[in-house]
């Protein structure tokens, strides 16, 4: 991580109230996205060479730019990120069920789980140099057209890559399949509990408060002190079925998800299912 995430001495230093926004806001998140457009392509570039190595390069990459990414939010933006909880262990393949509220989740959990890779639609992975990473990493593509036949794909993809030295990693999915906004709750699709049924991976809960600090739509952004927190890992209980292990994870993480929004000076009444 290298500090590119905070500890939560370091967090104490910024506000857990994202600051108002006005149109200063608006033209740091610009000079942000020019400035991350910019170092993407020059890292990218560099980074072919390093492809030559498989995952180990490409993760070697990713960690580069991930951290770029965090800290140049914090130059332009004046937003951080304070992690809590622990990751999954390096060694260990796992699965990473998070709430999603926008691009700093992402990039925050990535930065934490140090053998990061997504579920993703296809079509990303033919998306130059954001592709080809992505592919070497490990990411797992979702073809959504095929159905119901598009999860015995990825199950087949992950237990193929479970088989291999170097594992499945820590695969990262969001259960409710999109970004949502502070204080929304959508269901959970089914992906995340049959992969976890059917693997027996552990699954790292992930609570965030992102969306206070980084909207949904990627602009404006607030300065301040965003929260994202690692919950004890869970596993189905003997004769659990799939839709209670998913109610019980949802529960788990909506739960803590609104409690750090609270902090960050949200007013909601928690989560009821």
């Amino acid at each position: 991580m290298s500090g590119a995430l905070l500890t939560g001495t370091e967090g104490a230093r910024l506000s857990p109230v994202p600051r108002q926004t006005g149109l200063f806001s608006h033209l740091r998140t610009l000079s942000y996205y020019l400035h991350v457009a910019l170092a993407t392509l020059v890292l990218g570039l560099w980074g072919i060479t390093q492809l030559r190595q498989g995952r180990k390069g490409a993760n070697r990459v990713a960690t580069i730019w991930i951290g770029y990414m965090l800290r140049a939010a914090r130059w332009h933006m004046g937003v951080a990120v304070e992690l809590r909880g622990t990751p999954p262990l390096r060694g260990e393949d796992a699965l990473i069920a998070s709430k999603h509220q926008s691009f700093l989740d992402i990039l925050a959990i990535a930065c934490a789980a140090q053998r990061r890779a997504f579920v993703m639609k296809r079509e990303v992975l033919r998306v130059p140099i954001m592709g080809w990473y992505a592919r070497e990493v490990g990411c797992i593509p979702i073809d959504r057209t095929r159905g119901r036949d598009a999860m015995g794909q990825i199950v087949g993809r992950i237990r193929e890559r479970m088989a291999t030295p170097d594992g499945v990693g820590h695969l990262i999915v969001y259960p409710e399949g999109t970004r949502t906004r502070p204080g929304e709750h959508r269901p959970y699709k089914h992906g995340i509990g049959t992969i976890h049924l059917e693997t027996g991976l552990p699954v790292h809960p992930v609570a965030v408060n992102c969306g206070m600090f980084w909207p949904k739509r990627g602009t404006p952004v607030s300065g301040g002190r965003a929260i994202i927190e690692f919950l004890p890992p869970m596993q189905a209980e003997p004769g659990e079925s799939r839709d209670a292990f998913i109610a019980r994870l949802r529960e788990v993480i909506e739960t803590r998800s609104d409690a750090l929004m609270r902090e960050a000076g949200l007013r909601t009444d928690g989560f009821t299912g």
